[in-house]
């Protein structure tokens, strides 16, 4: 393991092997980063601090929210420059005037930064953060539907499927996802969100998955797009070549950002 890599990017990893394996412990990752245990012990205790694990006697549990689902504003801030590099591919695929549909994922959040200014763009979300950060973009607007307010994603969902997506022409749907597999598809940990996700896929014109390559051959609670269903997947330089290679024969175009 790389010795220069930096403090965030550590941190970054130690949660996603703690989300694969279910524990870690400091003598082994102090191995793996060629780490002193003191700075392992110091990660660990600062990643607990943020309620991203739970600390035991020589190594970390996952937390039930590292378990189930990250808060918002934790996950936005896990892999930031892949999900930048994700976005500015995604948005290269937005045109003035479409309409598009954006979940309430960290990776939307940041294609909303940089359609802001595409000219009479329609954005139908059901993400609160995605809606503000078009607050103030003069030729976006923004379409929610109604729904319960879900505080961990900053969503709504529960109301505004079918009956509010077939009043609307969207092109594309942009689709975040907690995890990418050949056998599963695209996966998410809320039912609730996987019910709004499954009803964007069916009315969009083109499905386009925007995933860091964490999420690559992780399986979440249930599916909301199969493969056949997916035209794009943009991700990250650290997408594994067999799954890419795979996606590919399976007539998915996947675009390395």
């Amino acid at each position: 393991m790389s010795t220069k890599l930096f403090l965030q990017e550590r941190r970054e990893q130690i949660i996603t092997l703690l989300e694969r394996e279910g524990r870690v412990f400091v003598a082994a990752l102090s191995e793996r980063f060629d780490l002193s245990q003191a700075t392992i012990r110091s990660d660990l205790d600062a990643l607990a601090a943020q309620g991203l694990l739970i600390r035991t006697h020589g190594g970390a549990i996952g937390s039930d929210r590292t378990d189930l689902e990250l808060s918002f504003e934790v996950r936005r801030r896990l892999y930031s420059s892949q999900k930048q590099h994700i976005a500015a591919a995604a948005a290269a695929m937005v045109e003035d005037g479409e309409a598009i549909a954006a979940d309430a994922s960290t990776t939307a959040l940041a294609l909303a930064g940089q359609i802001k200014g595409r000219r009479e763009l329609t954005v139908i979300t059901n993400g609160l953060v995605i809606a503000m950060a078009l607050l103030e973009a003069p030729g976006v607007t923004v379409l929610m539907p109604g729904g319960f307010l879900r505080r961990d994603s900053a969503s709504l969902t529960g109301l505004g499927g079918s009956d509010f997506l077939k009043q609307f022409n969207f092109q594309k749907g942009f689709f975040g996802a907690k995890g990418l597999t050949l056998e599963d598809g695209l996966t998410d940990v809320d039912s609730d969100e996987v019910v709004v996700k499954r009803d964007w896929v069916a009315y969009a014109r083109q499905v386009i998955a925007i995933v860091d390559s964490s999420k690559w051959g992780r399986v979440g609670f249930a599916s909301f797009a199969s493969i056949d269903q997916i035209d794009f997947v943009i991700t990250d330089e650290g997408a594994p070549p067999d799954m890419v290679a795979a996606l590919r024969e399976a007539g998915v175009e996947v675009i390395i950002a």
